[in-house]
């Protein structure tokens, strides 16, 4: 049967007059098309959707069945066929969109009733306090209240008490007893009140958000919980969240020891798996488990894990040195089918990881259920997200490559800079004797490829005459520094920190021809950084990107500092609003090819936040923190005290720096790297004491040198002498509020700096406007001097009017030309020069107000 259609598929159309725009309905005659006709349309369609008049007259040609076809009828034909394909997809999109909503309802109306049973067992159990409080006569035995009882932490204290006998791995029956008991407890903590959940700030539901995250409030050991959903069926979901170490960042490895069938359908599994130590200062943490997966009757899918302990019998697990053993309280996954595709996912992480083992200062890290939600339960459904988003077909890949291999050079990195920090003997690292100072750690490894890997090209990192690498890591304590401001700051400012002649020793590595060991100067060629993104997170909470260093030789000897280097670096935890996120920034040299199997050296710094407490103050914001502790035979520490104390945000900074060395020139690398990281740390509490908020919680308190006037005091002076000179006022603000000045100098739209009065007159302080055209930070600033900005119109306008400025005070300079700290040429209006006076009108320093600049 011959079938025929109208012009657009059922109706009278007519093109546009400009012919591309929407098709119209038009009072002609109809245009039937016969199947072959409509097939030979589609066919052009699929390769070309949108073709020229050339193309269409050409297809005439071509095709003799359209030869009783008019062009514009062909035109029409596939105006209509782009706009149903445009309204397939907008309605795919709604029905998606419609689905997520469905979804997202009934899991907002499960976690609706989850909160009702939870008010209603509390409003019991006050109630019941309150009869014992007012009445203590009553007997305390009383245990007619289910609630009372059913508590997490009473189930786990009654499972405590009564410990079960040995169960052999061999005895299938005993464990799925406890295989079924696990999967009991985590239901209960999932959909139940088992924990009592309170949910995290700013993690709000919705079609596109991450889901419900909700985070423990007094249970025994810590817990995070998080319901959402993914575009992606129950057994793929499985299968990537049992894939622990591709999407668990501190998973170092995870051994199946035994996998035993179960009648029901399910899998029993005991499961050893070694995570790395977040620091320097703390041992990594190890687990011996149980992992049953089932399914339900409703068609879910359930991934239950827990620790075989004494308590709960089982067989014992393997005992490696050095590592604490922490414990799984019944956790897991419950994965249920959605309507129309996809799944709805319950992650509920529950463990006790032994913080009294650690020094007290670093116990928030193992005892905040933020750290854990955001380290454990919230990586494991934004890695699910970011797969499904990656399986759409929608992501763009990023220099080339699949994400899948972006994802793995974010693995490898990160993964490197933890084997880095904790240095495990099995890999091969061992400790290098001490010059007497225990600041900064050293350890070699003489077996490089062992840690590399087999699937990486190592050759070129390690030369034929016997290497290893060499690896400098410290941590300390920061206070009063946001983790995430820090790492910003670190990644966009790396010549604040960084020696360019390490970066080149690093770079010479992964050439033919080695570069010497540098010696630290305290000057060297500065050029500029580029960042490359390569790949990003479906958040952006972790972004991947390729640095290039352009270089700049000094000097004939330097001539491979005239060579741009590369690093390829990965950071994340850069959003201040993530409570309990950790902050991250690794890199390691790359050389210009860039190849997938390419030997990576991860350095690096991680900043991990410490759950605010009352905390003495001390002579600065930061500390070494290894020598700030003391460790006593029980494991218990104690911290400095001062005579008054204040409330401090607190967080542990690692840093750790890895280089490739030669057998004869391991020593002087070893020096070299030590002094190095010492280097960075001096300039990391630089940085921290410039970007640290006040503690009176403005973020405008300028750190100044000793003996400077405070910044309140100095933006004072600076609006009081403008309006004694010029009779104007120069800040709008009222001037009996000292902070309302600072901040309206602050935040000036035109930039204002002050400078010395020396015979070589430097900055001082810039606002913020000031510091943008310069290019620089607060701590840089006193390097760069007044001549050194000014071209030669300005020096000769400034030193013609500079009596005057003595004299009267002031001076109006004209318009002109000035330069950045970068070399970037910069254009301004008018500048006004004056003489700021202090409170006993001596001369303090000169200012400068740069009108309507901007870059040219």
């Amino acid at each position: 049967m011959a079938a025929a259609m109208v012009v657009g598929g059922g109706g009278k159309d007519r093109s546009s007059p400009g012919g591309g725009g929407a098709p119209q309905v038009d009072t002609g005659k109809y245009v039937r098309y016969t199947p072959e006709q409509v097939e030979a349309l589609e066919r052009v369609y699929s390769e070309c959707p949108k073709p020229s008049s050339l193309r269409r007259q050409q297809l005439i040609r071509e095709c003799p069945i359209l030869s009783n076809i008019e062009p514009k009828q062909i035109k029409v034909w596939f105006q209509n066929r782009r706009c149903r394909e445009k309204q397939r997809k907008e309605a795919s999109r709604l029905q998606t969109v419609n689905r997520k909503l469905t979804a997202m309802n009934k899991l907002l109306m499960e976690e609706n009733d989850r909160l009702q049973k939870q008010v209603s067992r509390l409003v019991y159990e006050n109630g019941y306090m309150r009869q014992q409080l007012h009445n203590p006569s009553v007997a305390t035995t009383d245990t007619s209240c289910e609630s009372v009882v059913t508590s997490g932490q009473h189930h786990q204290q009654q499972n405590a008490a009564a410990p079960r006998p040995q169960r052999d791995a061999n005895n299938p029956a005993g464990l799925l007893a406890i295989a079924e008991e696990t999967l009991a407890e985590f239901l209960s903590k999932a959909t139940g009140t088992a924990v009592d959940w309170v949910q995290m700030v700013g993690m709000k539901p919705g079609p596109d958000s991450i889901g419900i995250i909700a985070v423990s409030h007094n249970c025994s050991g810590v817990a995070a919980r998080a319901c959402g959903l993914v575009s992606l069926e129950p057994t793929k979901v499985a299968e990537i969240l049992k894939d622990r170490p591709s999407w668990y960042r501190d998973c170092r490895c995870v051994d199946i020891l035994h996998v035993i069938p179960t009648g029901n359908g399910g899998t029993i599994e005991l499961i050893y798996m070694q995570t790395y130590a977040p620091t320097t200062l703390a041992a990594p943490r190890d687990f011996w488990t149980l992992r049953y997966t089932s399914g339900l009757e409703d068609g879910s899918l359930v991934i239950c894990e827990r620790s075989l302990t004494q308590s709960t019998g089982g067989p014992s697990g393997p005992n490696t040195p050095n590592f604490v053993r922490a414990e799984v309280l019944p956790s897991g996954y419950l994965i249920r089918p959605c309507e129309g595709g996809g799944s709805m996912i319950h992650i509920v992480d529950h463990v006790d990881l032994d913080a009294w083992s650690v020094p007290e200062v670093l116990r928030p890290l193992y005892e905040s259920p933020k750290i854990l939600a955001q380290k454990t339960t919230i990586a494991a459904l934004r890695h699910i997200r970011q797969i499904a988003h990656e399986s759409s077909g929608e992501m763009p890949y990023g220099g080339g490559r699949q994400p899948a291999v972006l994802r793995t050079f974010s693995q490898r990195l990160s993964r490197g800079f933890n084997d880095a920090v904790n240095g495990f003997p099995d890999d091969g690292w061992s400790l290098m004797s001490s010059d007497g100072s225990e600041d900064v750690t050293i350890a070699i490894n003489s077996s490089p490829n062992k840690l590399v890997g087999s699937h990486v090209n190592s050759s070129q990192l390690f030369s034929a005459i016997g290497g290893g690498i060499l690896c400098a890591k410290a941590s300390m304590l920061l206070q009063n520094v946001p983790p995430a401001l820090l790492v910003r700051f670190l990644r966009e400012h790396r010549s604040e920190w960084a020696d360019p002649g390490v970066d080149a020793y690093s770079a010479a590595a992964l050439r033919a021809s080695p570069y010497a060991v540098p010696g630290l100067r305290a000057s060297g060629f500065m050029g500029s950084q580029v960042i490359l993104p390569l790949a990003h997170t479906l958040e952006h909470e972790e972004f991947l990107e390729v640095i290039r260093l352009e270089g700049h030789s000094l000097c004939h000897d330097e001539v491979v500092l005239s060579r741009d280097m590369y690093l390829l670096q990965l950071c994340s935890g850069v959003d201040e609003n993530a409570a309990g996120a950790c902050a991250q920034l690794v890199f390691a040299p790359i050389d210009e090819s860039f190849a997938d199997d390419a030997p990576l050296l991860p350095s690096g710094f991680r900043v991990i936040p410490l759950d605010a407490k009352t905390d003495p103050p001390s002579g600065t914001r930061t500390l070494d923190l290894a020598s700030t502790l003391e460790v006593g035979s029980g494991g218990t520490t104690r911290a400095s005290s001062d005579a008054s104390s204040t409330c401090n945000t607190r967080s542990v900074l690692t840093i750790a720096f890895q280089f490739s060395y030669e057998n004869h020139l391991r020593e002087s690398v070893a020096a070299m790297a030590r002094q190095y990281v010492r280097t960075v740390v001096a300039s990391v509490q630089r940085v921290a004491m410039a970007i640290a908020p006040s503690r009176l919680g403005g973020q405008l308190e300028m750190k100044q040198t000793p003996g400077s006037p405070e910044a309140h005091t100095l933006a004072r002076w600076i609006g009081r002498s403008y309006r004694f000179h010029t009779g104007a006022e120069l800040l709008r603000a009222d001037t009996q509020c000292t902070d309302a000045s600072l901040k309206a100098l602050w935040q000036h739209s035109d930039s204002i700096m002050c400078c010395s009065l020396k015979a070589a007159p430097v900055f001082t302080f810039a606002n913020q406007a000031g510091l943008d055209m310069l290019e620089t930070t607060l701590i840089a600033l006193q390097d760069i001097s007044l001549e050194k900005i000014l071209d030669d119109d300005g020096r000769k306008a400034l030193c013609t009017e500079y009596p005057k400025i003595m004299q009267q005070g002031f001076a109006y300079l004209p318009g002109g030309v000035c330069v950045s700290s970068m070399g970037r040429p910069v254009s301004y209006e008018q500048a006004v020069a004056w003489k700021v006076l202090s409170d006993d009108d001596t001369p303090h320093c000169l200012a400068f107000m740069f009108v309507n600049w901007s870059f040219v």
